[in-house]
């Protein structure tokens, strides 16, 4: 959808618009719809921070198999219950203290089921990469023009990467939260450096990564991807506006793009494409938004 800003028209994709209020649908469906009879059999287990595990949940009640989802228990109320509200076993553990992915492994190794990651998978990348070819067919319909420049969201890449394959003459640009910028900088330092053990706190629970996959990296790194950070205090001027413009409920994840974008953080023109990637937020958590 259109969005005016300074005198330039800029298109927003609403992926909040989705079934499950974010992108996280595409890579999810792509993934479990291409399992065989076998695995599907013996179900599936991921590990995500709310928007994968409902996506997941989604495709899994759809395709009869059985979902089990490994969350941080500082995951917002209302992902935790969407995604046991679509089926799925939820399996709590702490972001500070647990490994999310040693979790999920070991409940593999001990049931056979299929583990799916939330974005270090090639079904994941090419599923969120749809993202990108879909909104290009109705820029063209609508303006008749190309997108040139993709402004993102990034937790571990998978969005950022998929849409850099689907879009191959296009600029990226990923934007994380202050503190968790671990793509930009390994992107920076051209090889992969983690999230600092210090990490501060931030509203933007959906990009909450603490070390990007060889497989987003080098993608990104190949396509000669920038980024930038943006702040909660941004980030919350960014949902406000989504709101008051567009009529959209962002989550603050969902935002990041967009306040980079507003602060003046990305170059942009009539020719640029961002992504609002979801939507999930608690009420009092938007409200705080709206209010701020």
């Amino acid at each position: 959808m259109p969005l005016k800003h300074d005198g330039m028209t800029l298109w927003c994709k609403a992926e909040c618009l989705q079934p499950i209020g974010a992108f996280k649908i595409r890579g999810a469906w792509h993934r479990l719809s291409d399992l065989t009879e076998e695995e599907r059999a013996r179900g599936v287990v991921a590990f995500s921070s709310g928007n994968h595990a409902q996506g997941v949940a989604w495709a899994a009640k759809r395709l009869g198999i059985k979902a089990t989802i490994v969350m941080p228990a500082d995951a917002p109320k209302r992902k935790i219950e969407s995604t046991r509200g679509y089926g799925a076993e939820i399996i709590l553990y702490d972001r500070r203290s647990e490994d999310r992915i040693a979790i999920a492994s070991r409940i593999a190794a001990e049931t056979g089921a299929v583990v799916v990651p939330s974005f270090d998978d090639p079904w994941i990348i090419e599923g969120q990469g749809s993202t990108g070819l879909e909104a290009m067919v109705q820029i063209i319909a609508q303006a008749g023009i190309h997108p040139h420049r993709v402004v993102t969201c990034c937790g571990g890449g998978g969005l950022a990467a998929g849409i850099a394959l689907a879009m191959p003459g296009a600029r990226i640009t990923v934007v994380e939260p202050d503190g968790w910028d671990d793509m930009g900088n390994s992107l920076r330092a051209k090889k992969i450096v983690p999230v600092a053990p210090d990490a501060p706190d931030t509203v933007c629970d959906a990009l909450l990564t603490p070390r990007v996959s060889p497989l987003t990296f080098e993608i990104l790194k190949e396509r000669k991807a920038d980024a930038v950070s943006v702040s909660d205090a941004q980030v919350f001027r960014a949902m406000r506006h989504a709101h008051e413009r567009l009529r959209l409920v962002l989550e603050p994840g969902g935002a990041a793009a967009l306040a980079a974008v507003l602060e003046g953080k990305v170059e942009v023109d009539d020719r640029t494409l961002i992504i609002l990637s979801g939507g999930n937020v608690d009420p009092a958590l938007f409200s705080k938004a709206l209010a701020s």
